[in-house]
């Protein structure tokens, strides 16, 4: 009877491990995980699990008054802390890049648009990552879903960057069925990986959504609860193209125009996943002792079927509606549950932020831009950051018109840069797409630049001013109004700019041509001195003897060293 009870557990995980992503027998609300042992509840290391979404736009959730239905985020945000007041950045890298550093753009070289496939640039090597430093602490760290932070050399792949696993793409979008990406004519390649290695075996046309809810299942299933792990599970959805299997189109057949019936499809989609998900964690003996982090890479492409509305602007921009993001915390373990959080945070802050949830050590000589709010997001309390840099991007394309004399001799207004400091944000140079896109945009064919909202500029505008707290939705310019509040923010941008390490946006490299590697994206980069001799083992040996017996220095436990400094 023991064999036989023991060959039917076994084929009941085989059959959940080689299911889709639905986690059968579990309706949705339903929390089967057994009440946990209080003593052994307060000793452990939370669970941490960081969601993030593609280019889901601001208004795109059921609780911003979205016609699309998401049921799964809006009862995990009910039941947590809805952050009304959280800040990303405008595009794909930048947000991963800050969010897996606690740095701004300035401060490791990728202030300038989107690492691309055929460049040898990624997130530098001497940056420490969020998954290295939970190692430290003792998590089993695993990644999901969509890299974006370069892989030229093998060193910047996920596995060698804190991921103890990895199972997804190593590039900015794809196809969602059978992951190849053409960055150019004769420029195509496969991108799913597992680990260091293309993962064909996984070739079977499963939707990527789907695909990702499914490893993330089963690396639920092996993993033991009791001891602490790290999931980082960044969806491809909803980034273009808008794919999305056909069940999901059934109820949004009502609108029109096909761009937002697919991303409504690929919304719900999503959404289910996310059900899943916390399906797994309460099934496995994790959701009591988890914190679950969801956000937003960047705002919608209106054009791609995202809607920002009341927001101003898009994805690839500095207005309201290119970083401010979607963003909550679901966890058994906040304090104060139920509730909005508008006190100001940046995707910056997650780094210090689950550091120190995780009981995890950052060292005195790491200069951060991120805090630590927890107690902020938990219990209420004020957030100690009073600025975010949005960016300075000084190859960005400049503002015809931009000057010094228009900065006031402090900057050169032809910078494309944005900054908030308390109520206020200042622009500068050009800031994108600054229309405003209603949600009747989208009703016909469109959306139509006929239904949206136009602003003629005056001739030669090249600096504009908000008070955001006052006018969240960026309708009225101050900056002739409060020119010494223009100057004060224009000095703050310069104290930042002086901090900045140059731009490391390179050209392209012939030898990225996946048809170089085997059909595959994937490293390429070799330096010419590791081909032409191997280093002195004697000195490699002697260097790694050193830097194991190097002491890290002890700090207080949630603060990095911009938060001491008041930065």
């Amino acid at each position: 009877m023991r064999a036989g009870a023991l060959l039917a557990g076994f084929f009941s995980v085989l059959s959940l491990l080689s299911s889709g992503s639905e986690a059968p027998g579990l309706p949705e609300g339903e929390g089967p995980e057994p009440p946990p042992d209080p003593s052994q509840q307060q000793q452990q290391q939370p669970h941490l699990v960081f969601i993030l979404a593609d280019d889901q736009g601001f208004r795109d959730v059921g609780y911003h008054g979205s016609e699309i239905r998401t049921p799964t985020l809006d009862r995990l945000a009910a039941e947590g802390v809805k952050l009304e007041n959280y800040y990303v950045q405008p595009m794909c890298t930048p947000s991963r890049s800050q969010f897996i550093t606690g740095r701004y753009q300035i401060h490791t070289g990728l202030q300038h648009s989107v690492i691309r496939p055929t460049q040898p640039n990624c997130l530098p090597l001497d940056n420490a990552t969020l998954p290295q430093k939970l190692k430290e602490a003792g998590y089993s760290t695993h990644m999901v879903g969509k890299w974006h932070l370069g892989f030229y050399r093998k060193e910047c792949m996920p596995t060698q960057r804190g991921f103890d696993t990895f199972f997804g793409s190593l590039l900015g979008s794809g196809d969602y069925y059978t992951h190849y990406k053409c960055d150019s004519p004769r420029m195509c390649g496969y991108d799913l990986y597992e680990n260091d290695n293309a993962a064909w075996d996984h070739d079977n046309g499963m939707y990527s959504t789907q695909m990702y809810t499914q490893k993330v299942q089963q690396i639920l299933a092996s993993h033991n609860p009791r001891k602490p792990i790290f999931l980082y599970i960044a969806y491809q959805a909803v980034h273009s193209p808008l794919q999305a299997p056909g069940k999901y189109y059934e109820r949004y057949r009502s609108i029109n125009n096909i761009n937002r019936r697919r991303y409504a499809a690929m919304l719900a989609c999503l959404d289910e996943a996310i059900s899943n998900v916390t399906l797994a964690l309460k099934r496995y003996g994790y959701y009591n002792n988890s914190v679950i982090i969801y956000s937003s890479d960047n705002g919608g492409q209106p054009t791609a079927g995202g809607n920002n509305w009341p927001l101003r602007g898009s994805k690839g921009t500095y207005w309201e509606g290119g970083i401010r993001a979607v963003g909550f915390v679901h966890s058994p373990l906040l304090k104060n549950k139920g509730c909005v959080c508008k006190e100001l945070i940046h995707i910056t802050d997650w780094f210090p932020t689950l550091i120190t949830l995780a009981e995890g050590q950052i060292d005195e000589d790491t200069q951060l831009d991120g805090y630590d709010v927890w107690e902020t997001i938990s219990e209420g309390r004020r957030s100690p950051r009073m600025d975010i840099l949005h960016n300075i991007d000084p190859i960005y394309t400049k503002a015809r018109n931009g000057s010094w004399a228009a900065g006031f001799g402090i900057w050169n207004t032809a910078i494309q840069s944005a900054i908030r400091v308390n109520h206020w944000k200042l622009l500068t140079g050009n800031p994108g797409y600054s229309d405003w896109v209603p949600p009747q945009s989208f009703s016909n064919a469109g959306p139509s630049r006929w239904h949206n909202e136009r602003v003629s500029w005056t001739a030669g505008k090249t600096v504009w001013l908000f008070n955001i707290t006052a006018d969240p939705y960026e309708r009225v310019d101050l900056s002739r109004k409060y020119p010494d509040v223009v100057k004060q923010l224009l000095r703050r941008l310069s104290q930042f700019n002086k901090t900045a390490v140059p731009v490391r946006y390179p050209p392209k490299d012939p030898r990225s041509n996946p048809n170089f590697n085997g059909g595959v994206w994937g490293p390429w980069f070799e330096e010419e001195e590791k081909k032409k001799k191997k280093p002195n083992k004697n000195r490699a040996e002697n260097k790694q003897k050193k830097n194991k017996t190097k002491k890290k220095p002890n700090r207080r436990k949630g603060h990095s060293l911009s938060c001491l400094m008041g930065g």
